[in-house]
């Protein structure tokens, strides 16, 4: 029986089709293996028309897809982190040790008579006030800043934060009287609003998951500039000449450089991987390759502002690390300025107890850091933060019970207080950002965090309001702060383990299809394929 010669004609047309259908796949396969051929089609940069014009997406796009095929070796990932580490890092650090000295050197001022006399400061009322509305603004402006940041990108919005806070530190120079203080405290906490919360989302670009608590324990934590300041403060409050005094040289001395740093950071630190110059096309584009590889993050797109703002209230899970942060940082809002003075109480004189502040803060920086280490490496939160909150918990019962008993012993509940305290820092926000996901809800769900954490910072200075008592009700304040903390942790691990065990199950249940469906995209943490972090 013949074949007939339209069938043969169709088979033939079918075996071909067959073919060059593997030959598209074979070629994809191979297709910008290098990871610059999408970047190498854009034109010129464009100039943005003006300071608060957005970034071109164009870029961002390119990078993004010149990453989806980029195949690399693992010593150039480390390459390219190790160049990202050396550059985006030393301007981070710097940056934040300059917030600190210019947040906290109030707190070195307040033991000098000559402060208090010239702003009227007259009893820990007025002092506790001056301290508390700093937050104000800070509570109000934490989210609008980082949808501005978002918009801008991080150098032009974090010069426009250092600039801010650093002209208000400098004015402290030439301002009297008690609402002056008043009225500098407001402007500082508004230069601040964004920063801290905007440095983690920023950072959240450049790192994997497991690798931010470490850095972030290096860039953003209180203990390392507290350090310096305490020594800073310790010389210059003995200076004096026919303008200035002391104290005054402190604001002066420690503002102007962050004035300064606020243009490098302008000309030097990128919005974004995808525009960083110092790495070249290829290494952008292992640079989120990385990143996509672990969460996928993405710079453009993704919800509004009010989406995420949305998307985060009505998570459980944004709640309660806000009760786990907002509990250890009412131990962080009153130590930062107050530890000078509790030194001072325990019969030390004004300059020596500014010196005295250093080793708390020393032996602080190396437990925070070790605490992120080890937290990073072991890929753990949870029991981390646990411990943190419990060495501090065991510092403020030692001070509540022995602040006028024993020097030594109060003296070395400071050493846990300080770094049980700063320890969770990096601890808990690389927890919230491990664990938000897209990243337009990252972003807002750490500011979230940060913002409503800082309301409750308004009245933390108020605890200590038993100074005739070596407030040893503040302690005791503290202390069940610090248990809260603790509880809140152990039942936050506990519901994201057992999310993870149903997403799992979730996940068995699925066919492979539903499994890679969307693979580019970024995944959600309400998608059973998102892996919390515990």
């Amino acid at each position: 029986m013949s074949a007939n010669p339209n069938d043969v004609t169709e088979i033939r047309k079918e075996g071909q089709e067959e073919k060059d259908v593997e030959k598209v796949v074979g070629s994809s396969e191979h297709f910008n293996k290098d990871g610059t051929h999408y970047q190498s089609q854009l034109g010129p940069k464009l100039k943005r028309r003006h300071f608060f014009s957005p970034l071109d997406a164009a870029h961002a796009d390119a990078v993004t897809k010149d990453a989806e095929n980029v195949v690399y070796t693992p010593e150039e990932e480390h390459k390219v982190k190790r160049k990202i580490d050396n550059v985006v890092l030393p301007l981070i650090i710097t940056s934040y040790v300059f917030n600190q000295f210019d947040r906290t050197n109030i707190g070195n001022a307040h033991v000098v008579d000559a402060f208090n006399e010239n702003f009227g400061v007259t009893s820990n009322d007025k002092w506790t006030l001056a301290l508390s509305i700093f937050y104000v603004g800070y509570c109000l402006l934490e989210m609008p800043a980082n949808v501005l940041q978002r918009h801008i990108g991080a150098n032009r919005f974090f010069f426009l934060s250092l600039t801010w806070w650093g002209i208000a530190s400098l004015s402290f120079v030439y301002a009297h009287g008690y609402g002056g203080l008043l009225v500098l405290r407001v402007l500082l906490g508004i230069g601040e609003a964004g920063y801290y919360a905007g440095m983690i989302y920023y950072m959240s670009f450049w790192y994997k998951r497991h690798e931010l608590a470490m850095r972030i324990s290096l860039c953003m934590t209180g203990t390392f500039p507290g350090a310096i300041g305490g020594l800073l403060a310790f010389g210059l409050v003995r200076a004096h000449t026919e303008h200035l005094v002391g104290w005054q040289f402190l604001f002066l001395i420690e503002a102007i450089p962050t004035i300064l740093m606020g243009l490098a950071i302008l000309l030097w630190l990128p919005s974004f991987p995808f525009s960083a110059s110092f790495l070249s096309p290829r290494e952008r584009a292992i640079a989120q390759a990385r990143l996509n590889r672990d969460h996928n993050p993405t710079s453009h797109g993704g919800m509004t502002g009010l989406q995420g703002f949305k998307a985060v209230v009505s998570d459980l899970n944004s709640w309660m690390f806000m009760i786990i942060y907002a509990s250890f940082n009412v131990g962080v809002a009153t130590i930062s300025y107050f530890l000078p003075t509790l030194i001072k109480d325990l019969g030390f004189s004004s300059i020596n107890a500014q010196g005295m502040t250093v080793a708390p803060y020393a032996v602080g920086w190396f437990m925070v850091f070790f605490q992120a280490w080890h937290s990073d490496r072991t890929k753990d939160r949870g029991y981390h933060i646990m411990l943190g909150s419990g060495l501090s918990l065991i510092g403020y019962i030692i001070l509540a019970t022995c602040a006028d008993k024993s020097v030594g012993g109060s003296y070395f509940a400071l050493f846990l207080v300080v770094g049980g305290n700063y320890s969770l820092f990096p601890l808990v926000m690389s927890w919230a950002a491990n664990n938000f996901a897209p990243t337009s809800k990252r972003g807002v769900g750490t500011a979230f965090i940060v913002s409503i954490s800082n309301c409750v910072s308004i009245a933390s200075p108020q605890i200590y309001f038993d100074s005739e008592d070596s407030f040893k009700k503040g302690h005791s304040i503290a202390a069940g702060c610090l248990a809260l903390c603790f509880i809140m942790t152990f039942l936050t691990r506990t519901r994201l383990a057992r999310k993870n065990e149903v997403n799992r199950k979730k996940l068995a249940e699925m066919s492979q299809y539903e499994k890679e469906a969307e693979t580019g995209e970024e995944i959600a943490d309400s998608d059973p394929r998102h892996v919390f972090m515990t």
